[in-house]
């Protein structure tokens, strides 16, 4: 019997039959199963999507991995490898609890379209409409800070063009950020009153640079919403769409299925595990500060539905977040030919948005312009984003497809995410075109 996503998903539990589980002690593998072919991909070549988590996990490059398909609405692929971490020897799960970092930003441009669609801003709206703190920005240029010459506007924000930074480098402003400790804010309140006295790397407009952009927009929807920005997310999205274990903290009775988050040490060339205490992590046990740009912990099933809708239009099981206009708006590359990539920031995805790489960026979600530039095996107008733990997931609308990978290695070194799309698209038998 065919199963649907939206059948599956609902469940608490997928049917076993559909999981092929492994773990460091070694359980036997589950054949796929024939819904697969059903759906134009080979379950025989979807096994080397398996075994590329499997080697990972063998070779000591990661503690464990887990990947989801979908084609058509349908689950094609769902396969675990490995445990917990390096320091807990649970194997993972279909309900364990991931670390999605920036993961989180799609949802929050959705929650802002969500908003937008309702007439609560229009895209050429400053930000100082909602935050006064950003009416007057400085700018940081040539060595000394200069007033902006141009005002943020929301679009800039929902296309990462505002001049906010990660502060991840060694200059003068990334110093700045850093400094400003800005992750161990008590609540967003503290967390905007902190970003506003940054300098802006760049006019606003001027290039693409990943940052805080997503993290003031859950601040944005605050203010337009009059709730918090957890209690917004789940009356707005999580609730509609079921998404019942995915939340900003953890509750108490949910921490066994929180995962360890590691880091790889160079030196010893090993995994090692990431402090509890970082800030990265601060958000997770308690913090009201809820980060927009960051800050979401996940299953993959529940993700699954998030993105079952999206690719869906904006609808999933007779709810609709959002138009198929808006959605294809979204979609779409937002950034000019002339606009250039900042080496600012860290990279969370494939590759930075710039005309050289094929890739763009709309509102929330990288886009594939031109495979071939680009040098990974795709479509274009995919879209797709990924997390700084190493998780990834794109959507492919020529091919109605859907792909997620859940994995906890930060700032990974190694080519999985690509990796994990050729394992992928090598498996599709039937082109949807024409369909």
């Amino acid at each position: 019997m065919k199963r649907s996503i939206e059948s599956l998903l609902q469940m608490r539990m997928l049917l076993p039959g559909i999981l092929c589980l492994y773990a460091i002690s070694g359980c036997s593998e589950v054949q796929g199963t024939a819904e697969t072919d059903n759906a134009g991909m080979s379950s025989v070549r979807l096994e080397r999507l398996e075994r590329l988590n499997q080697w990972y996990v063998d070779e000591g490059k990661l503690a464990g991995a887990m990947t989801m398909v979908a084609r058509h609405g349908k689950i094609v692929h769902l396969s675990t490898a490995g445990t917990y971490g390096v320091d807990n020897d649970k194997p993972l799960s279909e309900d364990t609890l991931f670390r999605i970092y920036s993961m989180t930003k799609p949802v929050t441009a959705v929650a802002l379209m969500m908003l937008y669609e309702e007439g609560a801003f229009q895209l050429s709206d400053p930000v100082s409409k909602f935050l006064p703190q950003f009416k007057n920005m400085k700018v940081w240029k040539e060595g000394r800070l200069e007033d902006a010459q141009r005002e943020m506007t929301m679009h800039h924000l929902l296309t990462h063009t505002a001049g906010l930074s990660y502060g991840a480098g060694k200059s003068e402003v990334d110093q700045a950020y850093q400094e400003a400790d800005l992750f161990r804010a008590r609540d967003l309140d503290e967390f905007i009153e902190k970003v506003a006295k940054l300098p802006l790397v760049h006019e606003p407009g001027e290039r693409w640079t990943y940052g805080l952009s997503y993290d003031v927009l859950g601040v944005v929807a605050e203010k337009i919403s009059g709730q918090n920005y957890a209690e917004f997310l789940k009356a707005r999205i999580f609730d509609p769409l079921e998404m019942d274990d995915t939340f900003f903290y953890l509750p108490d009775d949910k921490r066994d299925r929180f995962p360890t988050n590691h880091v790889w040490n160079y030196e010893t060339s090993e995994l090692a595990v990431f402090p509890d205490d970082d800030p990265l992590n601060h958000s997770y046990y308690g913090s009201m500060f809820y980060a927009g740009g960051h800050g979401l912990v996940s299953t993959i099933g529940d993700y699954m539905k998030f993105l079952e809708m999206l690719r869906k239009g904006g609808s999933l099981s007779g709810v609709r977040l959002l138009s198929p206009k808006t959605i294809q708006f979204m979609t779409t590359n937002h950034l000019p030919a002339a606009t250039s990539s900042a080496t600012s920031g860290a990279s969370t995805t494939l590759d930075l948005p710039g005309v050289a790489t094929g890739l763009g960026f709309g509102i929330g979600f990288g886009v594939f312009g031109d495979p071939a530039i680009a040098g990974i095996i795709s479509s274009p107008g995919t879209y797709f984003w990924g997390g700084h733990a190493g998780t990834i997931f794109w959507i492919d609308p020529e091919e109605d497809l859907v792909a997620i990978g859940m994995l906890q290695l930060i700032a990974s070194p190694w080519p999985y995410r690509k990796e994990m799309m050729v394992a992928t698209y090598q498996a599709i038998e039937e082109l949807n075109r024409g369909k």
